[in-house]
């Protein structure tokens, strides 16, 4: 089994992306590996690193000129000596190598090869291969060169100049590209007509900043002919409501979206992508084929991604915002040669397998691990940690289970990557993810989409196909069952009229504008269940309670699988006296949630097992859930054995063929 340690740090999104798609790589290649991916500035310094976060996305935003400052004050000899520097992450990362014994340690973020050095100076060797991983182009800022690792795998070879140019060895440098998402790699590129007139030009415009400015540059955008845009806000409510009034009357040309998972869909599907030279969105936007305008460069390492863009011909750099429409124009112009030269260009460098090759050399290296060298940590020096048991389907044991969870698709503060890392961290048997879907015909239900509290109804084939690849995942190493869920709000003006009804196990989207009776009959017919969403007064919890499915019991109670008896930190004991079927969940939205009401069954740890329990009322009991100490490196997923993946609930109908 190898084992490999991503570190990463969430002060710019370009880190945080390439280790989780460098991870997707690993686990997509192997069969025989286990990966973590951590931020130890978040682990280690929790509210000054979240306070650090703030004042770095501050600068960014309202201050680009003094993040250039402080950027390049990372070059200077003095503040690059002392970036080793960081006691307590120094120790966090000491105690993680002894407890997981890691084959390679990959960083994608400068610090963590000063902090390395500083860990081993005192040994002869590291007991374990260390790669480099540089997010950014050109700019390259020598904090991240400076201190020693086996390699350095960069973006371009305009990239690996800079390395060569500072007396970096030939051999350690590796110019295979930017861990883009594995979906760059996996599939065909759209064939896009050339975008002549006559032909829908199709641009996909990244709202970053310049927000104020947006409305207007989407007007110049669509004075254009032929002219079809796709625009993303983020999380920005506010914008989003803004923008879809304002683009009402255009005809169908433009579609708002918020958040999305679906970038790399987006980029394949446009002619051409409007941003900042952020660097994941440029990289992106090179695997994609997808030629570039910048409307924003802040200085420092964005400097060197948009200087890629124009000394390559990928694109062009707008200086201002009311360049973008004209540089637009000119790319289409004369039968489109300027785009169709950009596009030539990208085809050229576009590397969309950067994450399996990044991959296929880190597993290479895991196996130059001596652990005959081991320096730091002789044999028997601490206790080794015990290995995870086998998982057995067949064999019935007490499952730990939460089937009430909310990401960042509706109001939660996970990403679904996030949160599966987080429950598996937990040891969680089974979890369904149910985020919000509102009743797109209540006033409450529309408001709820448009401030991003439930999920959008353009978001819901991309939320079931996300949570499809992570169920994969979270089997394969945690031996997590995960199912897809949704949570249907039915809300009215007052507690009685209002009814959050959880779908669990969902095969396909259900309509949320059908009546309560109806969604619940779409339920069933895909096998899965029906749940009373918490249907009771919540009293330590701020919200609007939900009394409907309560007060109308004689109506849904031969139709609902089961009522939610607690919820959070909320128990409701008349659903037990009267005898109903019933279940415990956290109704998690951010960590501390996970503390709280959890459901106990006793079953094999199958999807039909599971909902025949709760069907049947038999073997259920609920547990207020606590923090029972279990071992950090059990925490991290290192040394589980993985489980045989249960096809039976990959899809309704199949053989049901199992390796027990």
């Amino acid at each position: 089994m190898k084992k490999i340690l991503i570190l990463t740090a969430a002060f710019g999104d370009g880190h945080n992306t390439a280790a989780r798609n460098i991870r997707d790589a690993l686990e997509h290649v192997c069969d025989d590996v286990k990966v973590e991916v951590l931020d130890l500035f978040e682990t280690s310094y929790g509210a000054a690193n979240t306070l650090a976060k703030k004042a770095y996305l501050g600068m960014v935003q309202y201050a680009p000129q003094l993040w250039g400052s402080f950027y390049s004050l990372m070059e200077n000899p003095v503040v690059e000596r002392n970036l080793g520097s960081f006691t307590r992450l120094a120790n966090a990362l000491e105690d993680i190598v002894h407890e997981t014994q890691p084959d390679a340690v990959v960083s994608t973020y400068p610090v963590y090869g000063h902090v390395i050095r500083e860990l081993y100076r005192d040994h002869a060797e590291r007991p374990f291969r260390f790669i480099t991983v540089i997010t950014d182009s050109i700019s390259v800022n020598s904090a991240w060169y400076r201190a020693p690792s086996d390699f350095f795998c960069v973006p371009n070879e305009a990239t690996a100049d800079v390395l060569r140019s500072n007396r970096i060895p030939e051999p350690q440098i590796k110019a295979l590209g930017f861990p883009t998402n594995l979906a760059f790699a996996q599939r065909t590129p759209t064939p896009l007509t050339s975008p002549v007139r006559g032909v829908q030009r199709r641009i996909l415009y990244i709202i970053n900043t310049g927000k104020k400015h947006s409305g207007k540059a989407i007007d110049r955008l669509l004075d254009l002919p032929d002219t079809y845009l796709t625009v993303t806000v983020g999380r920005d409510p506010g914008l989003k409501a803004k923008l879809i009034e304002r683009s009402e009357k255009m005809n169908g040309r433009v579609n708002i979206l918020g958040w999305t998972n679906q970038m790399p869909q987006l980029m394949l599907s446009n002619h051409l992508v409007i941003g900042k030279a952020g660097g994941a969105t440029v990289q992106e936007a090179i695997a994609a084929r997808c030629p570039m305008i910048v409307n924003q460069v802040i200085p420092g390492q964005e400097e060197g991604n948009a200087r890629l863009i124009k000394r390559m011909g990928l694109g062009a750099v707008a200086k201002k915002d009311r360049q973008v429409a004209d540089w637009v124009e000119e790319a289409f112009a004369h039968r489109a040669s300027l785009w169709t030269e950009w596009r030539r260009n990208l085809e050229r460098i576009s590397k969309p397998d950067a994450s399996l090759r990044i991959a296929e050399l880190i597993l290479a290296e895991c196996d130059r691990t001596d652990r005959r060298r081991i320096a730091l940590f002789e044999a028997g020096a601490r206790p080794s940690l015990p290995r995870a048991p086998s998982v057995s389907r067949s064999e019935p044991k007490m499952l730990l289970c939460d089937f009430h969870i909310h990401t960042n698709y509706s109001d939660g503060k996970l990403t679904v990557p996030e949160l599966i890392d987080f429950y598996g961290h937990h040891g969680f048997d089974c979890i369904c993810i149910t985020d919000h879907l509102a009743d797109p015909r209540r006033l409450i239900g529309k408001l709820s989409e448009l401030a991003n509290f439930s999920l959008g109804q353009n978001q819901v084939g991309e939320y079931f196909e996300v949570l499809e690849q992570e169920r994969r995942r979270a089997w394969r190493k945690y031996g997590m069952l995960v199912m897809t869920g949704l949570e249907f709000n039915k809300d009215g003006y007052t507690r009685k009229s209002s009814a959050h009804l959880l779908g669990i196990d969902l095969k396909a989207p259900v309509d949320p504008s059908l009546d309560l009776a109806q969604i619940i009959k779409h339920i069933h017919s895909q096998d899965g269940l029906a749940v009373a969403s918490h249907p009771h007064i919540m009293k330590s919890e701020w919200g609007k309670n939900t009394l409907y499915l309560w007060e109308n019991q004689g109506k849904f109670a031969p139709l609902i699988d089961a009522w939610e008896i607690a919820n959070r930190n909320n128990i409701f004991t008349p659903i037990g006296l009267k005898n109903l079927s019933f279940i415990a969940n956290s109704d998690f939205h951010k960590p501390k949630h996970i503390y709280s009401w959890k459901t106990l069954l006793h079953c094999p740890k199958e999807p039909e097992a599971i909902k025949d329990c709760i069907r049947g009322n038999h073997d259920v009991a609920i547990t207020l859930y606590r923090d029972l100490g279990v071992a950090p490196a059990a925490r991290r997923g290192f040394g589980a054995a993985r489980p045989a993946d249960p096809l039976a609930h990959a899809s309704p109908g199949l053989p049901q063929i199992v390796n027990s």
